[in-house]
């Protein structure tokens, strides 16, 4: 059967397109999709306000004003030592009790990562545990291993961690870092295991693409169709996969112990020997000295599709894109994606632009005035921001 599901971002926007095409008061639009008339008017109003379809996402729920919020000048003090000394909260702690400013190591730590003071090599204990999805398989973090030379080229080791168990779902050893060794070596665990509910990775190819403004590459645009949400961490921001990061250190200083392996063929022989090694034998600190595969289980997996079925949208007009990826509408052809080149999309008109949608993804906004097209990246099936994750 085909695939469809209707989200909560999925009701604002057909809220605003229903209140755009003006065929019904506000009270019965509002009746009709069964919200109040002030939450009908804050949608409507975030949507006016920013121009654009972005501002019907999940707003963060800070408080404006934060009554017992750390006073600037000892924030800024905790900030000075740590620039100067490089010391995590405990040491910090200490320092400042010394010179008369009492102040928890929680609140010290929160300081340090709220200004990006925090390591990345994991030291801090209360680091590694301050994002972590409740379950495994709800999220994996991607990510390359940097390069190797080796005598018949270069070896660039991929990694796939998952976020809650710290389980090292994969390690291939590489000879590029284009899209067909990713492809085929996620493919080939898809269909042993599962797939996962999302993955978290950076903008680094071939997952993501700086010529579209939203990413998407061909192989991203597979992982969707397999229903995975993608997470791009922010860019200069790599502590939001820290624990890739973390793990590509113990990766470094065990195979710098092991000795570097001199040939391709030997690293695709020794990553699944530490794979084993690092899942099944070294005990985690953060996992209470028990090992990954202690655990790690399959909740949240879901089979692989050969050929996932057609998407069913829930609404707009369903179109085709061209063979670049360009939507045509009423005489004029529109870039949207040239990695969605010949897939059907969802458009929706509201106003005087288009909102395009691919699957549960929006991604692109067109002014039909202007013929400006906007990137755009809202996963429709989750309000979460970047932020949230």
């Amino acid at each position: 059967m085909p695939w469809w599901s209707e989200t909560v971002m999925d009701q604002r926007i057909a809220f605003v397109l229903r209140v755009g095409a003006k065929e019904a008061s506000m009270s019965a639009v509002c009746k009709e999709f069964g919200i109040s008339r002030p939450t009908g008017y804050l949608w409507l109003r975030r949507y006016q306000e920013a121009g654009s379809v972005t501002g019907l996402v999940e707003k963060s729920r800070r408080p404006h004003r934060s009554p017992g919020k750390t006073a600037n000048e000892v924030e800024e003090s905790v900030v000075s030592l740590r620039r100067k000394h490089g010391w995590g909260a405990r040491k910090l702690n200490d320092l400042l009790a010394k010179q008369g400013r009492e102040l928890p190591t929680a609140t010290i730590h929160r300081i340090l990562v709220r200004r990006d003071l925090v390591d990345q090599d994991g030291s801090e204990q209360q680091a590694t545990k301050r994002f972590e999805k409740s379950e495994c398989n709800q999220m994996v973090q991607m990510d390359f291993k940097g390069e190797y030379q080796v005598t018949d080229g270069k070896c660039y080791p991929l990694s796939f961690l998952d976020d809650h168990s710290r389980y090292l779902v994969g390690l291939w050893a590489l000879g590029s870092t284009k899209g067909k060794g990713v492809y085929e070596s996620l493919k080939k665990r898809f269909q042993e295991a599962g797939v996962p509910l999302s993955v978290l990775t950076d903008h680094g190819t071939p997952w993501f693409s700086t010529t579209n403004g939203h990413g998407l590459t061909w192989v991203s645009v597979w992982m969707i169709k397999q229903g995975v949400r993608l997470i791009f961490c922010r860019v200069r921001h790599p502590q939001t996969k820290g624990k890739v990061e973390r793990f590509h250190r113990t990766l470094k200083e065990r195979t710098l112990h092991r000795g570097l392996p001199k040939t391709l063929k030997e690293w695709e022989s020794w990553a699944p020997e530490f794979r084993h090694e690092y899942n099944e034998v070294r005990p985690h600190e953060a996992l209470g000295m028990k090992t990954p595969k202690e655990v790690y289980t399959h909740d949240n997996l879901r089979p692989y599709q050969e050929n996932p079925p057609e998407w069913e949208y829930g609404g707009g007009s369903v179109l085709k894109l061209n063979t670049q990826g360009q939507l045509y509408f009423r005489g004029r052809y529109h870039f949207v994606c040239e990695a969605l080149a010949s897939e059907w999309v969802r458009v929706d008109e509201l106003d005087d632009r288009l909102v395009v949608t691919f699957r549960q993804v929006t991604i692109r906004e067109i002014n039909l005035r202007t013929a400006k097209s906007v990137p755009v990246l809202i996963d429709r099936a989750s309000v979460l921001t970047s932020e949230q994750v």
